[in-house]
C-alpha cells in the first residue's frame, strides 16, 4: 500500500508520482478510493472525531455557575439541609442537560444544513466524472478544475490551459500565478517555486486543469500552519452584547451578594445561612439559561431560513442579517432574470453585422478561463462554425483588464494560414486600445478619430439607454510565427463593432426592493456594468436613484470624500473587487450594519469583509466558502424573508433577557434591602432556588415565541446600555410591590416566618411571571398573540407554585397555606402590577433610544 508523500513531492516526476500513488490518470475506483479514506481519514484541516456523547455532557458541568451551585449543594447536604441539595441538583440538572441536548441538536441540524451548501469538487472515479465533497477525497485521486474552484487538496497537475490560481494564502503573492503541467528544470525549495503544483485553500482565477491529488487534510501545505492559520476571527456584534451582557450581571450580582453578606454579618447570623442565601440570590439573578435560549432560538432561526431557502452557515450570523440596515448587491441575476440574450451585433456603423457575431463567437468558444453568462449568450448562437480555426494561446480574463484574448489560426485548404488576435471586453478599453475601425463586412479599415470614436461612443449611449450591456469586440492581424499572447498584443487593434445583451428586469425584484425599504434596509447596486444600463435597470423597477459613483471616481477620492458620497449614492458602476471592498469599509466604519450578495470569484474578499456575507447556491465555490450564508434561489425576496427572520430570532433571545434582568433584579433587590429590617431572611434559600427553577421552566417556551410585525419593521442591534435602562425604571416597579406585599403579610395577617416566605414566594413568583406577557411585546398585550405554548405553560406554572402550600411537600419547602384572603389581595395586586408595568413601558419607550 502507498505512503504518505514528503513536502517536496513536485520535484518527483510524473511517472515516479504515479507509481508511488499507485494512480492513473483515469482516476481510481469507488472501491479503491473508500480504501483509501479509512487509512487517511477526511480531507478536512482537523479531526472532526467527536468526544463521546457522556464527555459532552460532562462538560456542561465546568461553567463557573454550576461550579458554585455544586459546592453550594454539597455545604448542605453536609448540613443536613436536604431540600436545598435537591433543589440545587434539579436546577443543575435541568439547566446542563437542556443546554447539551440543544446545543447537540442544533450541532446536528447546522451540520446538515452545511452539507446542504457543502462545497464540492469533480473527480475521476471509475473514469467517470463525479461530484464529491472535497472530505471525501483521498491521495491518488484525479481532480478535474475550473475558474472559481478552491483547489481541494495539495495536487500535482496533469494537464493544464492557461492555468491561473491565486495562492496568496499561503505566499503572500496578490497577482495570480500561471501553473503548468511539466517537469521543474531545478528541483524547487518551496511551493512558491513549484510552478507545476496547487495547494489546498488556494483558488483557479482561470483556465482549467487536470490534477493528481498528493497529499490530503493535515498532510497539505496548509494543514502545517494550519495552526497559525486558525486565528479566532474578532467577535461579532452579537459575541460582544452577550459578553458585555454577562459583565453587566456579574457586577450587579457581586454588588448584591457582598452587600447581603456584610448585612448578615452585622446582625450575627448563622454564616452557613447567611452563605447559602447570597449563592440563592447570585442564582437568581443569573439568566443560566441563557446559553440554552440562545442556542435554541439561533437553531430554530435558522431551520426556519432554511425553509425560506437561505442557509445558515454561522448561526451568530443571524444577528448581523437582523440588525443588517444596508445591502450591496450586483444588479445580475438579483434585480434582473440572469437569463441574457445576445439581441444585437452591431457595425462601427451600427448596422447588423455578422463579422462581429463571428469574432465574438471564437473568442468566447475557445476561451478557456473564467466564462461569463455573456459567453454563454454568445455560443447559444450555433449557426457560427469554428471548426476551421484552432486555438494557438489565451490572455484570460482578469478584473482589472476587464477583457479577454485569444490567438487563434484560421486552416483552410489550399490558403494561406492566418493568425488573429480577437479580443473581448469593456467598450471603454476596447476603444481605448484600437487605432482603427471596420468598415462594413470587407470595405477595409478607417482611422478612429476624434469624429469616429464620438459617434462610437453616442452608439454605446444609446444602446445602454435601452437597457443593453455592451461588449467591445475588436481584433488585429499577428505574424504566421507569433507563438503566444500576452497583454503587450492588445495594442493597435482593429475594433470590430458592439455586442449587446439584454437581461430582463425581473418582475419579483420591484416586490422586494419596496420591502426591503419598508424594513429599513437601503439597497446599493454595486456593478461592473455602465451607469446608464443599471439606470435603466433601476427606471424599470421603479427603485430611485439618489447618487452614481464610477469606479474611476471612486479611484480619485480619498477615504473622507468617499464617506461622504457613499451615504448619499446608491449606484456604484464600472467599480473593480478592490473599490467594492472600499465602499464596503467606508459603509462599516460610519457604524452601517453592511451585507453584500455575490457569487463570483471577485465577490469573495467582498464577502469577507461585510458584516454578514451572502451567496448563493449556484455561486464559483470561492464565494460559497466566504459566504456566511448561502441562498438556494437568487431572489431579493428570500433575502428579505431572511431578513425578517433574523430579526425575529434576535427578539427573542431579547424577550429573555428583557424580562430576566428587569423581573429578577426587582426581586433579588426587594430581598437584599428586606434583610435591613426584617428579623429573619425573607426567603430561604431553597425558595429562591425553587422560584429561580419554577420561573425558568416557564420561560423555555420563548423561542417559539411570535414576534410583532412593528418589530420586524426595522433593523435591530444588540445594545447593552438599553438593557440596563430598562432593568433600572421597570425593576423597581416590581420592588414597590414586594414592599407592599411586605406590608400586608406583616401587618394585615400578622405573618410569622412561615406565612412570610409562603406568601411572599407565591406573589413575587406570580407578578414575574405573568409580567412575561407585558413585556414580550413593545405594544398593548391584548393586541400581541403571544405562542400557545408559552402560554399554556406560563400559566400552568403559577398555578403549580399556589398549589405548593397545599401539598405534603409544603413541610419541607418551608411553606403555610395562606389564608384565602391572601389569594384575592394576590389577584388584585397582579393586576394592579400589570397595569403599572404597562404604563412605565410605555412611558420607557417613549423616552429612551429604541434599538
Amino acid at each position: 500500500m502507498m505512503d504518505r508523500l514528503d513536502a517536496t513531492f513536485w520535484n518527483l516526476p510524473t511517472e515516479s508520482l504515479q507509481s508511488r500513488l499507485e494512480a492513473t490518470q483515469a482516476g481510481l475506483s469507488q472501491d479503491e478510493a473508500l480504501l483509501r479514506h479509512a487509512r487517511f481519514g477526511p480531507n478536512t484541516l482537523r479531526d472532526h472525531a467527536e468526544r463521546p456523547i457522556l464527555i459532552q455532557y460532562l462538560s456542561h458541568f465546568k461553567n463557573p455557575l454550576v461550579i458554585v451551585l455544586l459546592a453550594a449543594s454539597a455545604v448542605s447536604a453536609l448540613t443536613d439541609e436536604i431540600t436545598s441539595f435537591v433543589i440545587i441538583w434539579v436546577i443543575v440538572l435541568m439547566s446542563v442537560t437542556l443546554d447539551f441536548v440543544q446545543e447537540y441538536r442544533a450541532g446536528r441540524a447546522a451540520d446538515q444544513l452545511k452539507k446542504a451548501v457543502a462545497v464540492r469538487t469533480t473527480v475521476l472515479r471509475d473514469a467517470q466524472p463525479q461530484e464529491i465533497q472535497i472530505e471525501g477525497l483521498v491521495p491518488g485521486d484525479v481532480v478535474l478544475l475550473t475558474a472559481g474552484d478552491l483547489i481541494p487538496a495539495d495536487c500535482r497537475l496533469l494537464d493544464a490551459k492557461d492555468f491561473f490560481i491565486n495562492q496568496a494564502l499561503l505566499t503572500g503573492e496578490s497577482y495570480p500565478v500561471e501553473k503548468f503541467a511539466r517537469e521543474l528544470s531545478e528541483p524547487a525549495a518551496d511551493l512558491s517555486q513549484a510552478v507545476n503544483s496547487v495547494f489546498m485553500g488556494t483558488s483557479v482565477i482561470s483556465g482549467m486543469a487536470k490534477a493528481l491529488v498528493c497529499r490530503t487534510g493535515a498532510d497539505t501545505a496548509v494543514g502545517d500552519i494550519a495552526d497559525s492559520l486558525q486565528v479566532k476571527p474578532p467577535p461579532t456584534a452579537f459575541e460582544l452584547g452577550t459578553q458585555s451582557f454577562g459583565m453587566l450581571i456579574m457586577r450587579l450580582t457581586f454588588l448584591l451578594v457582598l452587600f447581603v453578606f456584610l448585612n448578615n454579618a452585622f446582625f450575627h447570623r448563622p454564616f452557613l445561612e447567611s452563605f447559602l442565601f447570597a449563592i440563592a440570590l447570585a442564582v437568581g439573578l443569573t439568566p443560566e439559561l441563557l446559553p440554552m435560549v440562545v442556542t435554541v432560538t439561533l437553531s430554530r432561526g435558522a431551520l426556519r431560513m432554511a425553509k425560506k431557502q437561505v442557509i445558515v452557515k454561522q448561526l451568530a450570523s443571524i444577528h448581523n442579517l437582523g440588525s443588517m440596515d444596508v445591502i450591496c448587491t450586483d444588479k445580475t441575476g438579483t434585480l434582473t432574470e440572469g437569463r441574457i440574450r445576445l439581441e444585437r451585433h452591431l457595425d462601427a456603423q451600427g448596422k447588423e453585422s455578422e463579422q462581429v457575431l463571428q469574432l465574438a463567437y471564437l473568442n468566447s468558444y475557445f476561451e478557456t478561463g473564467l466564462k461569463s453568462p455573456l459567453d454563454d449568450a454568445i455560443l447559444e448562437h450555433k449557426e457560427i462554425d469554428a471548426s476551421g480555426w484552432r486555438k494557438i494561446d489565451e490572455v484570460p480574463f482578469d478584473f482589472e483588464r476587464r477583457r479577454v484574448s485569444v490567438l487563434v489560426e484560421q486552416e483552410k485548404p489550399g490558403q494561406d494560414k492566418k493568425r488573429l488576435l480577437v479580443v473581448k471586453g469593456s467598450p471603454e478599453d476596447i476603444l481605448r486600445l484600437s487605432t482603427q475601425y471596420a468598415v462594413g463586412e470587407s470595405q477595409g479599415f478607417k482611422p478612429l478619430d476624434d469624429q469616429a470614436l464620438a459617434s462610437l461612443h453616442a452608439l454605446h449611449d444609446s444602446l445602454g439607454r435601452e437597457g443593453f450591456k455592451v461588449l467591445g469586440i475588436a481584433w488585429r492581424p499577428v505574424a504566421q510565427d507569433h507563438p503566444h499572447a500576452i497583454v503587450d498584443d492588445e495594442t493597435e487593434l482593429i475594433f470590430a463593432g458592439f455586442a449587446a445583451f439584454l437581461d430582463s428586469p425581473k418582475e419579483s425584484a420591484a416586490h422586494a426592493l419596496k420591502a426591503l425599504a419598508a424594513d429599513g434596509v437601503s439597497v446599493k447596486i454595486v456593478t461592473g456594468d455602465s451607469e446608464l444600463v443599471t439606470r435603466y435597470v433601476c427606471a424599470q423597477l421603479n427603485m430611485p436613484v439618489t447618487g452614481v459613483l464610477t469606479g474611476s471616481e471612486i479611484q480619485q477620492m480619498d477615504d473622507p470624500t468617499l464617506a461622504v458620497r457613499v451615504r448619499e449614492a446608491n449606484l456604484f458602476c464600472r467599480v473593480t473587487p478592490m473599490q467594492k471592498n472600499r465602499l464596503i469599509l467606508s459603509l462599516k466604519a460610519q457604524g452601517r450594519t453592511v451585507g453584500y450578495l455575490g457569487d463570483g470569484i471577485n465577490d469573495a474578499p467582498s464577502l469577507r469583509t461585510a458584516d454578514v456575507g451572502i451567496s448563493v447556491d449556484s455561486a464559483v465555490d470561492v464565494a460559497k466558502a466566504a459566504a456566511d450564508m448561502i441562498m438556494l434561489r437568487h431572489d431579493l425576496n428570500v433575502l428579505h424573508s431572511g431578513v425578517r427572520e433574523g430579526r425575529r430570532t434576535f427578539a427573542n433571545i431579547m424577550k429573555y433577557i428583557m424580562m430576566g434582568t428587569s423581573s429578577n433584579f426587582g426581586n433579588m433587590f426587594s430581598m437584599a434591602a428586606a434583610t435591613l429590617f426584617l428579623p429573619f431572611l425573607p426567603m430561604l434559600p431553597s425558595q429562591i432556588l425553587l422560584n429561580n427553577l419554577l420561573y425558568d421552566i416557564s420561560e423555555l417556551p420563548i423561542p417559539m415565541d411570535n414576534v410583532d410585525n412593528a418589530y420586524l419593521s426595522q433593523p435591530r442591534q444588540w445594545d447593552t446600555t438599553f438593557i440596563r435602562n430598562f432593568m433600572w425604571v421597570v425593576g423597581p416597579v416590581s420592588s414597590i410591590f414586594d414592599f407592599l406585599t411586605f406590608y400586608i403579610l406583616l401587618k394585615v395577617f400578622g405573618a410569622g416566618e412561615e406565612l412570610f416566605h409562603t406568601g411572599w414566594f407565591i406573589e413575587s413568583f406570580a407578578t414575574q411571571v405573568m409580567v412575561i406577557f407585558v413585556i414580550r411585546t413593545r405594544g398593548n398585550p391584548f393586541k400581541s398573540r403571544p405562542n400557545l405554548a408559552l402560554t399554556v405553560t406560563s400559566l400552568a406554572v403559577v398555578l403549580i407554585a399556589m398549589a405548593l402550600p397545599f401539598t405534603p411537600f409544603a413541610a419541607h419547602l418551608g411553606f403555610v397555606a395562606p389564608p384565602p384572603l391572601f389569594f384575592l389581595i394576590l389577584l388584585a395586586m397582579v393586576l394592579c402590577y400589570l397595569v403599572t408595568v404597562e404604563f412605565v413601558k410605555q412611558y420607557f419607550y417613549r423616552h429612551f433610544t429604541v434599538r
